[in-house]
């Protein structure tokens, strides 16, 4: 008797166990809804969640209509597409790429960093290079529309240009994955800044800022003005708040408030978190109304959620 009792009561913590453990992805902005799309194939089949964000991301790099991912990304004041990327998996293990040209996919050479240095981040040429070296093609990453955009700004800043720093024009796209083994994985790639200074990187391909992953607690992504993002180290912000014993949402208000706190010009940018914890919950919190995450889960399905935000808290 005594022996079916142990056996009902290990079989219930089982069940418990894998409801607990449903695959679930969440991405940002709106585009995060077809890059899930692509992340739900890997993720629905016991795929591993490193599998699922390399996947799921690669959809927003080689979509020519988006401005600020990949190929048809805005380019900088010299009328170059450069790119950054960065990649984590369940164990510690990353790889980065950055101010990287013609290459259409910086995620996937970010991972062969991961998996084929003893190195963590490669950029420039080297990481071009390195990029030919692992079998990738030289792509024109400069659409017309692109081309088309930068001569519209460079018209208009002749004199004394200067990048305008407003609370648009920076939708990095990150995405972290839970898997049906419980491993957490994430990843994040851009084009930057549109009409940036020739050479800048922002938070998207430093491990701690744009992206973390710890699979003992959770993953986080950042998305808006990197600069302020990177004063913060504002992905490894959350994790570690989450570690605290706060929720997605709650981490992400707090580190969106420690920003605040480090940026007198927080009123003029836009800054994102997005997060999700070892449970397989998430939330997001952003400066200004508009941030918008996508999160599928097998009960749900695909959903768009729109991030609580500082301004329109205080708005009400």
């Amino acid at each position: 008797m005594k022996a079916h009792v142990t056996l009902i009561a290990c079989l219930l913590i089982v069940s418990t166990w894998a409801q607990a453990n449903q695959p679930v992805v969440v991405s940002t902005w709106k585009f995060g809804m077809q890059a899930n799309e692509a992340a739900w194939e890997v993720l629905s089949k016991g795929g591993r969640a490193l599998d699922a964000v390399e996947t799921g991301v690669r959809v927003t790099e080689a979509d020519p209509n988006n401005a600020s991912v990949g190929i048809g990304g805005t380019p900088d004041e010299q009328g170059n597409v450069t790119l950054d990327a960065c990649i984590m998996d369940e164990t510690g293990d990353c790889g980065s790429v950055a101010f990287l040209q013609n290459i259409l996919h910086p995620i996937s050479v970010a991972r062969k960093v991961m998996e084929e240095t003893r190195h963590v981040m490669l950029v420039g040429k080297g990481a071009e290079e390195f990029a030919y070296e692992q079998g990738f093609e030289k792509t024109d990453l400069l659409t017309a529309k692109a081309e088309a955009r930068w001569k519209k700004w460079r018209a208009e800043n002749e004199e004394g240009k200067k990048q305008e720093i407003n609370a648009e024009n920076h939708d990095t796209i990150g995405m972290i994955a839970l898997d049906k083994d419980g491993n957490l994985s994430g990843a994040c790639t851009t084009s930057g800044a549109g009409f940036k200074i020739h050479g800048r990187v922002g938070d998207s391909p430093i491990i701690g800022a744009g992206m973390f992953v710890d699979n003992e607690v959770g993953g986080a992504v950042a998305t808006g003005w990197g600069e302020a993002v990177i004063r913060i180290s504002g992905s490894h912000l959350v994790v570690e708040l989450m570690r605290q014993g706060h929720s997605p949402t709650e981490a992400c208000r707090l580190a969106v408030e420690r920003l605040i706190s480090k940026n007198p010009d927080w009123k003029d940018i836009q800054v994102g978190f997005l997060a999700l914890n070892k449970k397989g919950e998430y939330g997001a919190y952003c400066i200004q109304p508009g941030f918008q995450y996508a999160a599928y889960d097998p009960d749900n399905g695909n959903q768009l959620f729109d991030g609580d935000s500082r301004l329109a808290k205080k708005a009400n």
